[in-house]
C-alpha cells in the first residue's frame, strides 16, 4: 500500500508535466490565432486594396500553402504519448476489482469488530486517527454506494443495507453524485432490507422509490408483494408463537452466515472489552530483569521482562531488537511479501483464507546477518533449540488485516500437520511486533480473556504444548483487525526436535 501512495505520486507528477505541455501546445495555437484573427480582420474590410500589395498576396500564398499545414500538425500533435507510457508501465502494479472488493469488505470488517457506524467511518472520524489526518478521509455518495454493492454482490444484506442508508443520508444533505441517483439506491435498500425480513421498511423504500419514478416497473411489482406479504406476517405475528418467532428473528437480524459465540469474545477483546486480569491475579504478575540463568550474553546486559499472563504463561520482552534491524527485516521481505496462507487439514496443503487477511514473507538465517542474529537473540533468552525452528515469518496486516482465532499447534485431528519439516509439533511461538498500531491490531487469546497490545520492538512468548508434549488449548490466538495504522510482525515457530537436551537437563517449560 506504501508503494502505491509513491506509484500515485509519480503518476501525479506525470500527469502535471502533461497538461504543462499541452497548455503551451494551446498557447502556441492561440497566438497564432490572435494574429491571424486581427490581420484578417483587416484584409477583408478592403480585400482589393489588401492583396494590391505584392507582400500581402505573396505571405497569404506562403500561409495558406505552408504555415496552416504547420499549424494543423501541431494541433494534430499527441502531447500525451510520455504520460500514457508511464501510465502503462505502472498499471501492471495497480489493485484489480478483487482488492478493491477486499478493500470494502475490510471496512465492513473494522466496522463489525469495532461497533462503528456508518457515519463516523464516512466522515473518517476513526478512534485513535488524528484530527489532523481524518479530514482527507471521508467517503463520497458514490464511495458509500460501492461499498454497498460490494455487499450486495456477496449476498451480504445486512451490509447492504447500512451503506445504502449512508448513500442515501448523504444525498439528502445535498451531496450530489455523478454516478447514483436515489431511485437507485432506494432499489437495493428495499431488496436487502426484504431479505433481512424488515418488510415494512421494504414497503417504506419501496413508496419513496414510487414517487421518485411512478413507472418503475420492479418496484410496482414489489410494492404490490411487499404489502401481501406484510398483512400475512401481522397476522401471524397476532399470536404469541409468531411474536416471539419474529422477535427473535428481529434479535439475530445481521449476524453473518459464520457468526459463531467465539467470533462474539474475539470481537469484544478486540475493542478491550471482557477482559479476565482483575487486580487480585494482576498483583501476581511481575516486570524483571532478564538474564536466563546468567546466560554470558545477558549477564552484564540483561533484558527486560514482563509476564502478560500467568496461566498459561505468556511474557512480553521489551526493546529485544533495534529499530535498525527492524528495517533491515522489513526491508529484505518487502519484495517477497504474498498473501498469507493457512494449512487446510483436509488437503494438508496451504491455502489462503477469508479469516486470514496479511502478506507475509520468510527469511532464513542465511540470507542476513540481522536475521541470524535475531534467530540466536530468541535461542538465547528462551533456552530453546531453534536451529529445527521454521524460518522468520514477517507479516504485514494492512486494511482491516486480521487472523481469527487459531492455535499454531497441530491438533490430534491433524496427525500431518508439519510432518513434511520432520521437526514434530510447534512446542513454543515467539511473536515480534517491528511497528506500533495507533488503533485496534491486538493479539488476544479467546480461551482465558487476554489482549495483549503491539508495541513496536517489543516480542511476546508462550508454550503451545504441555511438558507431555499435549497442545494446550489455553493458547487459542487470533490477531485482531487493524482498525487505523500498520502492523509489521514476525514469527518464529520452534519445534519440539532438538529439544531433548534441555528436558534432560529439567529445564521444563512453565505450564
Amino acid at each position: 500500500m506504501t508503494d502505491l501512495l509513491f506509484i500515485e505520486k509519480d503518476l501525479v507528477t506525470s500527469l502535471k508535466a502533461y497538461i504543462r505541455v499541452e497548455e503551451n501546445k494551446l498557447e502556441l495555437i492561440k497566438q497564432w490565432a490572435d494574429k491571424l484573427h486581427v490581420l484578417s480582420a483587416a484584409a477583408t474590410q478592403d480585400p482589393e486594396g489588401f492583396l494590391g500589395n505584392p507582400v500581402n498576396a505573396f505571405k497569404l500564398m506562403k500561409r495558406l500553402n505552408t504555415e496552416w499545414g504547420e499549424l494543423e500538425s501541431l494541433v494534430l500533435t499527441d502531447m500525451s504519448d510520455v504520460f500514457i507510457s508511464n501510465l502503462t508501465i505502472q498499471r501492471q502494479y495497480f489493485p484489480n476489482d478483487e482488492d478493491q472488493a477486499g478493500a470494502a469488505k475490510a471496512l465492513m470488517r473494522l466496522q463489525d469488530t469495532y461497533q462503528l457506524d456508518t457515519n463516523t467511518i464516512s466522515t473518517g472520524q476513526l478512534p485513535g486517527l488524528s484530527s489532523a489526518a481524518s479530514h482527507q478521509a471521508s467517503l463520497t455518495v458514490d464511495d458509500c454506494y460501492d461499498l454497498g454493492k460490494v455487499a450486495y454482490s456477496e449476498a451480504d444484506y445486512y451490509h447492504t443495507g447500512l451503506w445504502m442508508v449512508q448513500a442515501l443520508k448523504q444525498l439528502d444533505q445535498g451531496e450530489m453524485s455523478s454516478a447514483v441517483d436515489a431511485v437507485t439506491i432506494l432499489d437495493y435498500l428495499s431488496y436487502s432490507v426484504y431479505q433481512q425480513g424488515d418488510l415494512e421498511r421494504a414497503l417504506q423504500f419501496t413508496k419513496r422509490l414510487l414517487g421518485l419514478d411512478p413507472m418503475h416497473q420492479r418496484a410496482n411489482g414489489n410494492l404490490k408483494y411487499f404489502e401481501y406479504q406484510l398483512s400475512k406476517q401481522k397476522k401471524v405475528e397476532e399470536r404469541t408463537e409468531g411474536e416471539a418467532e419474529g422477535r427473535q428473528r428481529r434479535e439475530t437480524r445481521g449476524q453473518p452466515d459464520d457468526y459463531l459465540p467465539e467470533r462474539k469474545t474475539y470481537e469484544q477483546l478486540c475493542r478491550g472489552e471482557g477482559l479476565r486480569m482483575n487486580p487480585r491475579r494482576e498483583s501476581h504478575l511481575f516486570c524483571r530483569y532478564y538474564d536466563n540463568n546468567h546466560h554470558p550474553r545477558y549477564v552484564i546486559g540483561p533484558v527486560k521482562q514482563e509476564d502478560e499472563w500467568d496461566r498459561p504463561h505468556i511474557v512480553r520482552y521489551h526493546n529485544i531488537v533495534s529499530d535498525k534491524e527492524m528495517e533491515k527485516v522489513k526491508e529484505l521481505a518487502k519484495p517477497r511479501l504474498r498473501r498469507a496462507t493457512v494449512h487446510d487439514p483436509q488437503t494438508g496443503k496451504l491455502t489462503t483464507a477469508h479469516y486470514r487477511v496479511s502478506k507475509s514473507a520468510w527469511l532464513g538465517a542465511y540470507e542476513h546477518p540481522v536475521v541470524d542474529q535475531i534467530n540466536q537473540r530468541i535461542g538465547d533468552l528462551t533456552g530453546l533449540d531453534v536451529t529445527t525452528a521454521e524460518d522468520l515469518q514477517v507479516a504485514n496486516y494492512g486494511v482491516g488485516g486480521q487472523y481469527e482465532p487459531h492455535f499454531d499447534f497441530g491438533r490430534k485431528d491433524e496427525p500431518d500437520a508439519f510432518e513434511e519439516l520432520g521437526t514434530g509439533n510447534r512446542i513454543a511461538t515467539w511473536l515480534l511486533y517491528m511497528s506500533d498500531v495507533q488503533a485496534g491490531g491486538a493479539t488476544v487469546f479467546t480461551d482465558i480473556g487476554v489482549a495483549v497490545w503491539p508495541k513496536k520492538g517489543s516480542a511476546v512468548f508462550w508454550y503451545n504444548l504441555h511438558p507431555s508434549g499435549e497442545g494446550d488449548y489455553r493458547t487459542r490466538h487470533a490477531a485482531c483487525p487493524v482498525l487505523v495504522g500498520n502492523k509489521w510482525v514476525s514469527n518464529k515457530w520452534i519445534h519440539e526436535r532438538g529439544q531433548e537436551f534441555r528436558r534432560r537437563c529439567g529445564l521444563q517449560e512453565t505450564d
